[in-house]
């Protein structure tokens, strides 16, 4: 068989799928998150440091750093999911689970050292790359880092976020009319290291 007709034809059909609207996919809209999931409280991730102190008891105090698996080791507890949790969620699921050991276990936890955290920002923007964040930060402003919307952009806005490692991301949906009015939840939204932000 010729294989030129072959290379016309995948030629033909690549320029078809360049030329179509990527397919928007599964995705949630950021007004339909939880109140917790977009709140601007610091999330463990990966590389970070931290102090956890249980009041009047050394022995299970202890200073870790969050492994590439997430977790951290602690005595009597071993190895303890620590990503994807602020330090308040994860300080009350370790007196939790410290009440088999001692009476009334009052946990703190302190963040020791913060990894750099950086987004990747793909797509219909004059910049695309990977920009550092500080905690708090907003769609807008790495928008902005990455020097806004094409020409071609529809202003379709997703954020891409692994909750813990290994998951299966999750698509958030930004209304970029709202984001701009500083409207609903995509105003006070805030980016988390890792996450990819995709504008179509």
């Amino acid at each position: 068989m010729n294989p030129r007709p072959l290379e016309a034809l995948f030629a033909v059909t690549a320029l078809v799928l360049t030329a179509c609207p990527m397919n928007s996919g599964t995705f949630i809209w950021v007004d339909e998150l939880k109140d917790n999931q977009t709140s601007n409280d610091y999330v463990i991730r990966p590389g970070d440091v931290i102090a956890v102190r249980v009041y009047n008891q050394e022995a299970m105090s202890a200073r870790s750093r969050v492994r590439g698996d997430g977790k951290i080791s602690l005595p009597f507890l071993n190895d303890v999911m620590a990503a994807g949790y602020t330090p308040t969620v994860l300080s009350a699921q370790l007196q939790t689970r410290l009440k088999d050991f001692i009476n009334n276990p009052v946990v703190t936890i302190s963040l020791e050292e913060v990894r750099p955290q950086a987004v990747s920002v793909l797509g219909e923007v004059a910049h695309p790359g990977v920009y550092p964040i500080e905690p708090g930060s907003g769609t807008l402003q790495v928008l902005a880092s990455a020097g806004g919307f094409t020409n071609f952009a529809r202003k379709d806005i997703f954020v891409q976020r692994h909750h813990l490692p290994g998951d299966v991301p999750q698509r958030i949906r930004i209304d970029f009319d709202k984001l701009k009015r500083a409207e609903g939840k995509a105003a006070t939204f805030a980016l988390q290291g890792g996450d990819v932000v995709i504008v179509e």
